[in-house]
C-alpha cells in the first residue's frame, strides 16, 4: 500500500510569512533591535531549525542571545496567531488527499516542528483538514534529530510498515528535502511562498498545485 508523506506544516498550509511575522515580533518584544526583511529572511530558510537560525544570526553579528528563549517567545507568537487568524489548505492538498484515500493510498504528516505547533496547525485547518486524516503524524518529540536527519522519516517508514519505495514525501523547504532523500523516498519539492528560489537538491518540483495523479506517478510501479 503507497503512501503519500507531507513533511511540514507549510506543504499543508503556507505558513511562511506568519512565521516571519513572528520572528521579528518575538525579536521586538526581546529588545533586540533586530528584523528580518522578506529578502533576508528568504537568504536563511536553507537551514532547518529555528532555534538554531537565531544563534547563527546572533553568531555573524558577534552578539549573545539567548536564542532557545528567543524562539519559544516567537512559537507562542506563532501558534496564536495561526490559531486566531485561522488557514487554508494549499491549492490541491484537500483532493489530492481525497484522491490518495480513494485509492487505498496511507497518509502522513511527517514533521519535526513542535507538537504546539501542530496542534495550532489542526486547530487553524479545521474543520477542512484534521489530524484524524492522517495515519501517523509526527513532531519533533518523537525523534532525537530534526531535519535534515532522516530519522522522522524512517520511524515514520516503520510504524506506517512501508519501505521507502512504496511513499512520496512533499516537502516545502530544502532541510525537509534532504531528511526524505536520505531516507531514500522520493521526493516533490512544493515550496512554499518564500523558498521557491532556494536548491531542492535531488528533489523534483511538483509545480504551485499539488496533483495526486502526479505525485503517484513517482511512485515506480512493480
Amino acid at each position: 500500500m503507497p503512501a503519500l508523506l507531507f513533511g511540514s506544516i507549510s506543504t499543508l498550509a503556507d505558513t511562511s510569512e506568519l512565521q516571519r511575522s513572528s520572528f521579528n515580533q518575538a525579536f521586538a518584544d526581546h529588545g533586540l533591535g533586530w528584523e528580518w526583511p522578506r529578502e533576508e529572511y528568504r537568504s536563511l530558510l536553507g537551514s532547518n531549525g529555528g532555534a538554531a537560525r537565531i544563534a547563527d544570526y546572533a553568531r555573524a553579528r558577534g552578539e549573545q542571545v539567548d536564542a532557545d528563549a528567543v524562539h519559544a517567545t516567537k512559537s507562542v507568537i506563532f501558534q496564536k496567531s495561526l490559531v486566531s487568524n485561522g488557514a487554508e489548505a494549499r491549492p490541491g492538498v484537500i483532493e489530492t488527499m481525497t484522491g490518495a484515500r480513494s485509492a487505498g493510498y496511507r497518509l502522513g504528516f511527517v514533521t519535526t516542528t513542535s507538537a504546539a505547533n501542530v496542534e495550532a496547525l489542526f486547530q487553524a485547518l479545521a474543520p477542512a483538514l484534521r489530524s484524524a486524516d492522517f495515519d501517523i503524524v509526527t513532531s519533533a518529540a518523537d525523534v532525537p534529530a530534526s531535519k535534515p536527519d532522516p530519522a522522522v522519516y524512517e520511524l515514520a517508514l516503520r510504524e506506517l510498515g512501508l519501505s521507502a519505495a512504496d511513499c512520496v514525501a512533499i516537502e516545502d523547504n530544502p532541510g525537509g528535502a534532504q531528511a526524505a532523500v536520505a531516507a531514500g523516498i522520493v521526493c516533490a519539492a512544493f515550496p512554499n511562498e518564500n523558498t521557491g528560489a532556494l536548491d531542492f537538491g535531488a528533489a523534483d518540483p511538483a509545480g504551485n498545485r499539488l496533483s495526486f495523479e502526479e505525485l503517484a506517478g513517482r511512485i515506480p510501479r512493480r
